[in-house]
């Protein structure tokens, strides 16, 4: 009865470790939502699932999927709703025309444009991608990966999706592919030499920057006070790289927790958008000797990490490489994702204006008064807005709609 109760207070994390299940504390704890953040998150939502979309017409033949078969992958997308609505209301990325009765899909000419400037990048960026992979080879138990679980994540590494033809055997001398279980699924990446050099973590190389030792930075407002007390306390310990063999730590220990905090910082500052899904960072347990309850010891930092779990996807972010909603530092690879995230914001525009236009000549052809708006409001231009619903289609902010329907509503119903 006392979870129910709002005047209680909330159980803490250690109870919640040891008495419910993984799944339920997921379902009682979620740190103090960061509008940036979720803002940041929801954004690229809807780029990722258009860029899933985009990688589907390019495989098909002649680069132009019936979309019908667009609608069959829906479900994969987790996506409800008509797919030709869906693409309809990106007319900048996506050209959609009728043929033998049945529509297809294909890419625009700028969309096409932005797919060879990033081919472009990802052939400049093979060595990048070649160090990216021996890190996370490093920092595993046995310094090899299974490929199934690195697929799980390629994409967030920014791994081209034939990163086995194309890195693995263009350097020999880092990598090579073993299957010594002998199934299909068993096959893993193994690393061939350590390498000093690539050895170091983002939170060593910033120390040596800085000239100071290493440790953790924190983000969060200065009002946080207990939150700054526990950050000081756990950074006040030695830093302890995630490239260290930590099979003589402990587990449970607050040593072994200092090597996984760091291990995950790094993790996530290899990624590109400094973001990647708990459950499957989850997968890798065994390799990178992650605790069993993961999400439990993230929640423990909310000073060096933001869990979130905005369309009940657990996903962490890495705080200190966000200013407000915006990555700092940004991967060549996400510059051109932002210009496809910015094409998909300018046909969302153009969708919304001319679907606006068509539901106010409708209001006409049925004789009812409408107002011309004052002033439009700058939150439109934000990519969030798309989904709003309404007759307008998300045109006006929510105050402007409320005054708009009183006026429309009160002259309607004028005797």
């Amino acid at each position: 009865m006392y979870l129910r109760n709002k005047k209680c207070l909330k159980p803490s994390i250690d109870f919640l470790s040891s008495h419910l299940d993984p799944i339920r504390c997921f379902s009682l704890w979620s740190m103090k939502k960061d509008p940036d953040l979720e803002s940041a998150l929801s954004r690229n939502r809807r780029w990722i699932v258009n860029n899933q979309i985009k990688n589907i017409i390019l495989q098909y033949p002649n680069q132009a999927a019936p979309v019908k078969f667009l609608q069959k992958k829906f479900k994969t997308l987790d996506l409800q709703g008509k797919a030709l609505n869906w693409v309809k209301k990106y007319p900048c990325c996506f050209e959609v025309y009728l043929k033998n009765d049945e529509y297809y899909c294909k890419l625009t000419k700028r969309m096409m444009s932005l797919v060879e400037e990033e081919e472009s990048v990802k052939d400049m960026q093979g060595a990048v991608f070649a160090g990216r992979l021996a890190k996370l080879l490093m920092m595993s138990t046995n310094q090899r990966l299974n490929v199934m679980k690195i697929n799980e994540l390629k994409r967030n590494f920014g791994f081209p999706d034939d990163y086995l033809i194309r890195l693995v055997p263009n350097y020999p001398h880092m990598f090579r592919l073993v299957n010594y279980g002998g199934r299909r699924t068993s096959m893993e990446i193994e690393l061939v030499s350590w390498d000093a050099h690539l050895a170091i973590s983002a939170v060593e190389m910033n120390a040596q920057k800085q000239d100071t030792k290493p440790c953790f930075s924190c983000t969060l407002p200065p009002t946080w006070v207990k939150s700054w007390e526990r950050f000081h306390e756990f950074n006040s310990s030695p830093y302890i790289s995630p490239y260290s063999d930590p099979r003589g730590l402990v587990e449970g220990s607050k040593e072994m927790e200092k090597r996984t905090v760091g291990l995950v910082h790094e993790l996530l500052s290899l990624t590109l958008w400094k973001k990647a899904s708990i459950t499957k960072l989850g997968h890798f347990r065994r390799e990178f000797c992650l605790p069993e309850k993961l999400n439990v010891m993230l929640l423990k930092h909310p000073g060096i990490f933001y869990v979130s779990n905005k369309y009940q996807i657990y996903t962490v972010l890495l705080r200190e490489a966000y200013t407000g909603s915006e990555l700092i530092h940004k991967d060549p690879l996400v510059v051109v994702k932002d210009k496809f995230g910015e094409l998909m914001q300018e046909g969302l525009h153009e969708y919304n204006r001319r679907h606006h236009l068509m539901n106010l000549e409708k209001k006409k052809k049925k004789g009812m008064l409408l107002l011309k708006p004052e002033k439009k409001d700058q939150s439109t231009d934000r990519i969030e807005q798309d989904d709003q619903g309404g007759d307008l289609g998300g045109i006006f902010d929510a105050e402007e709609r409320k005054r708009f329907y009183k006026v429309l509503f009160a002259d309607n119903n004028a005797p």
